[in-house]
């Protein structure tokens, strides 16, 4: 059982001729991995432009939410962010390529921001989540006040909502999350 609160998970593909099979989400599985969440939710995004970053957000207590994100189509830089006040990695950030070619799936739990910057036009994002949307316990920080190396082209900026370009730095950010003890560990 891994002790990283981030999971990076690398579902096994079946294939023959006609194509492939995948399990992307198996209870007993994932409680194998330390991962015990039930999961309410599912949410689908398409972001047309290439260079588009969705983040990033987190839901705040008693509403949090854990996530299981997934690329379907084209690919996306995903990312975590610990906001757990007193965690010794406060602020880090960790990310890996998720594509529907590679079918890589992030695990990001409570206490952490999710963003994810696309790769490629025409991008869809699949995750599930552990709460519902509850609008009035939404929020985030702004995707360029935490030290994230983008994979943007030099000189680009990321085409952001209307939403992410109000969010608030990390620095003015006041968090409710606790540290649980786990401290975050680079990807498998």
């Amino acid at each position: 059982m891994s002790q990283n609160p981030v999971h990076l998970i690398e579902p096994r593909r079946f294939g023959d001729a006609r194509g492939w099979f995948t399990e992307t989400y198996n209870e007993a599985a994932f409680h194998a991995r330390g991962i015990n969440v039930r999961f309410v939710q599912d949410n689908h995004s398409l972001s047309v432009p290439a260079f588009t970053l969705r983040g990033l957000h987190f839901q705040t207590p008693p509403h949090a939410q854990d996530k299981l994100v997934r690329c379907i189509r084209g690919s996306i830089f995903d990312v975590a962010v610990d906001l757990r006040s007193g965690s010794p990695s406060y602020g880090r950030w960790i990310g890996a390529e998720l594509s529907a070619e590679n079918g890589r799936q992030l695990f990001v739990p409570v206490g952490f921001a999710h963003g994810f910057l696309t790769l490629e036009p025409d991008s869809e994002v699949v995750y599930k989540c552990s709460a519902l949307y509850a609008p009035a316990h939404d929020g985030g920080v702004r995707w360029d006040s935490v030290a994230i190396d983008w994979p943007l082209p030099a000189g680009a900026t990321p085409q952001l909502s209307d939403k992410d370009h109000a969010l608030a730095a990390l620095a003015d950010f006041d968090s409710p999350f606790a540290y649980d003890g786990r401290p975050l560990l680079p990807l498998n």
